[in-house]
């Protein structure tokens, strides 16, 4: 079964082709990043102008890829939200009119849970149960999957989300954005014990809180010019207490909820630190990461999420809007 996923919930325009759930048949990903760097995060307007500009042949060059036409597709899975609303509404939009006018079923899927079946696709599938970590831009969030149609929250963001951190600890740092990458890449020449940074508390235990820390570098660096070794070190233990959060936040979920499969997926993910760490703390618990061009945004995991919700017996109707 071809199940064709459409993504535009943020700065890329993505449209894939997956058999199956499983098989990754193409994958074609456009990004606006280019366009909102320098202003320093996305600019919504732009996004979605660049997104209606460019969907259609994103759509083309997908199924040219996978070498199927609209009529070998029985199901259409699009990014109904969380996500800024304007890309929201070009992707579904997009993705209603397909169905509408080749008559094939329709399923709108959330964008956050979808990056956890990043790790179904392709690779040896994990097994359900399990705790999932999903570590992006814009979410940050602990699951319990029970199975594809029943995930229980089990904690999430209060405030900033951990690569909204990243973006703007960078940018107090002078490194532009995206400033994820750039911090990844200065904390590999620094101390990650020169400075005592700490994420805030939270009333659940399960739950998390990254502004505390980004104002703690802000403090650091206000009014000071640094230097290259002291933006390093700044970096490096900006990083270090993140990722130190994450493992121990996410080893309490699977804890209590007894499971020794711990799922992980995001755009944060691409972390060569993060992955090294949960891999040497995660004692006795199986980790699992997606490969790292699955991690960001993409409509393979749409597409993959959308066809297992389907056999759930999941559908949509022409009245699928934004959420």
């Amino acid at each position: 079964m071809n199940v064709l996923g459409i993504e535009t919930s943020c700065d890329e325009t993505s449209v894939a082709v997956v058999k199956n759930g499983l098989r990754v048949l193409s994958n074609t990903v456009c990004s606006s990043l280019n366009f909102h760097s320098k202003y320093g995060g996305v600019i919504p307007e732009i996004a979605s102008r660049m997104q209606l500009e460019t969907i259609t042949q994103v759509a083309q060059d997908a199924l040219k890829v996978a070498r199927v036409s609209l009529k070998d597709i029985r199901l259409i899975s699009v990014t109904s939200g969380p996500g800024l609303l304007g890309s929201l509404l070009v992707g579904i939009s997009f993705a209603k009119s397909l169905s509408l006018s080749y008559d094939i079923p329709l399923i709108g899927i959330n964008h956050v849970h979808s990056h956890l079946y990043a790790n179904f696709l392709n690779a040896l599938s994990p097994r359900l149960p399990f705790v999932a970590l999903v570590v992006s831009g814009g979410h940050t969030s602990l699951f319990y999957v029970k199975d594809f149609h029943e995930i229980e929250t089990l904690g999430e963001t209060q405030d900033d989300a951990c690569g909204e951190a990243f973006d703007k600890v960078g940018k107090l740092l002078g490194m532009g954005y995206p400033g994820g990458p750039l911090i990844e890449k200065m904390a590999t020449l620094g101390d990650t014990g020169k400075f005592k940074f700490q994420c805030s508390g939270t009333n659940r235990p399960l739950d998390f809180s990254f502004s505390g820390i980004k104002t703690a570098v802000l403090y650091k660096v206000q009014g000071k010019k640094l230097k290259l070794k002291e933006k390093r070190d700044i970096a490096a233990s900006f990083q270090e207490v993140v990722i130190d959060t994450l493992i121990r936040k996410a080893m309490l979920a699977c804890k209590i909820k007894k499971t020794k499969n711990l799922v992980i997926g995001g755009g944060v993910v691409t972390n060569n630190r993060l992955r090294v760490k949960f891999l040497e703390e995660a004692t006795g618990i199986k980790c699992f990461f997606p490969p790292r061009i699955l991690c960001l945004d993409n409509a393979a995991m749409v597409a993959g999420f959308g066809y297992q919700l389907f056999k759930k017996g999941q559908r949509s109707g022409l009245d699928l809007t934004a959420e």
